[in-house]
């Protein structure tokens, strides 16, 4: 199985040292719970790089930024772009974070700043559609890191997953895009590190995100959703 990776950030130059980046974590993670080689391909759509043609690989990935869906730069046009022919086309693609707030958002979705604010620390959700490629679960948590998120799903996708917080943290569209509003490429030590570099922006969202780093993730569990998923 050939996987893009559609990257639209870079993990910040203090942290990339001893974390990697963006690519790496996906390329981690989800080495370590497939039973079958596969191949990764990097594409920084950030900096303009896409494949010749959307079948040149199985399936994508559309990694965080820090840049939101609704701004007008000139890549990210160009990534909404792309969505749309993903989406004509049926190819399966994963949106994590700014790549689950972007496909909602250019398919006629709406996503804005979360009303509660900081959405950080370890984030529980409730599964309300259970897929064909999930086991008998009935939540699973992540580490979440965003500002933004859907508000207004598009009139084609379905919810998969919400909390009090996030109403839409998964949902699908058909059965070619799945979508999370946390990161299951996020290491607990990354996570926290990265909390401390924002420290003073988070504020009162800071000490309860800190204290929910002592509890266990969802990140195997749900690398291993997105594989089956595209192998399905």
């Amino acid at each position: 199985m050939r996987i893009g990776i559609l990257q639209a950030d870079f993990v910040r130059e203090e942290l990339r040292e001893k974390f990697g980046d963006y690519s790496d974590m996906f390329t981690e993670v989800l080495t370590s719970v497939s039973r079958e080689p596969i191949e990764f391909v990097i594409f920084e759509v950030v900096n303009g790089q896409y494949p010749k043609a959307v079948n040149d690989c199985d399936g994508y990935v559309i990694t965080g930024s820090h840049e939101s869906v609704y701004d007008q730069s000139d890549w990210i046009i160009e990534l909404k772009d792309f969505v749309r022919e993903l989406n004509e086309t049926k190819k399966k693609t994963v949106g994590i974070c700014f790549g689950h707030q972007l496909i909602a958002h250019t398919l006629g979705g709406l996503t804005g700043q979360a009303s509660k604010g900081w959405g950080v620390g370890i984030h529980s959700f409730e599964i309300h559609k259970r897929q064909t490629w999930m086991g008998s679960e009935n939540s699973f948590r992540l580490i979440c890191s965003h500002q933004d998120q859907v508000q207004i799903l598009p009139e084609e996708a379905y919810t998969i997953a919400s909390s009090p917080f996030c109403p839409y943290a998964s949902y699908g569209i058909d059965k070619h895009f799945l979508t999370f509003q946390g990161h299951p490429e996020f290491s607990i030590p990354y996570a926290k590190a990265l909390l401390h570099m924002r420290k003073d922006i988070l504020k009162d969202a800071f000490e309860p995100a800190i204290l929910s780093m002592r509890g266990a993730h969802d990140a195997l569990l749900v690398a291993r959703w997105m594989i089956d998923f595209w192998r399905g």
